[in-house]
């Protein structure tokens, strides 16, 4: 997983609301469990047309937004099922990070998991970065996470709360298993005590 430390990247904006996991990556693409190739159809009902073609009135399809890897959203990001491949799939279409005054539980913890950074602000404060990306074009937000900070352009300056454990995760690269394996000798000697005081677990 990639370190995130600090992060300077263009910001699209998604202005709406109770956006659900099934928008995000549809049921029809759950066909494998390989973490990459899901970009492709990330939001696939609202970014192309029947025939295939991108649809002109999808924001992200905006030239301004093109290749953004930050995200700004409405409340509620992320409701419905718990798909894993929801955050994969905004993962391998390139964002690292989503801003919102909500996120749905589930999908919250599966994004850390998968080394995407979110970030909770408050209903005043999405609006003034909201502000911001209506009125611009290309415009980059700056996320410092160990400062805890998201700075913009205009000069919006917002600090954010994390869980210290998440932090700590993101800032090393760090997903659940090399989070154990750091206690890999620990784990050995475990095993190996018990394959002598209890050998019959280990036939």
């Amino acid at each position: 997983m990639e370190p995130f430390v600090k992060h300077t990247g263009k910001t699209a904006l998604l202005n709406r609301k109770n956006v659900d996991t099934d928008q995000i990556i549809p049921k029809q693409f759950l066909t494998k469990i390989e973490k990459t190739g899901f970009g492709k159809h990330l939001f696939q009902d609202w970014r192309y047309l029947p025939d295939g073609s991108e649809n002109p009135q999808f924001e992200l399809n905006e030239d301004r937004f093109i290749n953004a890897t930050i995200l700004v959203t409405g409340d509620n990001f992320g409701c419905g099922s718990s798909r894993e491949h929801a955050p994969w799939a905004l993962l391998d279409y390139g964002f690292r990070a989503i801003i919102s005054t909500s996120f749905a539980d589930i999908f919250y913890n599966n994004c850390f998991k998968n080394g995407i950074l979110l970030i909770k602000v408050t209903p005043d404060e999405l609006s003034k970065l909201m502000a911001e990306l209506e009125n611009g074009d290309g415009i980059e937000f700056e996320i410092d996470l160990e400062k805890q900070i998201v700075s913009t352009p205009g000069g919006t300056s917002i600090s954010f709360n994390i869980d210290e454990f998440k932090k700590e995760n993101l800032l090393k690269g760090m997903d659940q298993i090399s989070w154990s394996l750091q206690h890999l000798p620990k784990i050995e000697s475990f095993e190996q005590d018990q394959k002598t005081s209890r050998p019959w677990l280990w036939d």
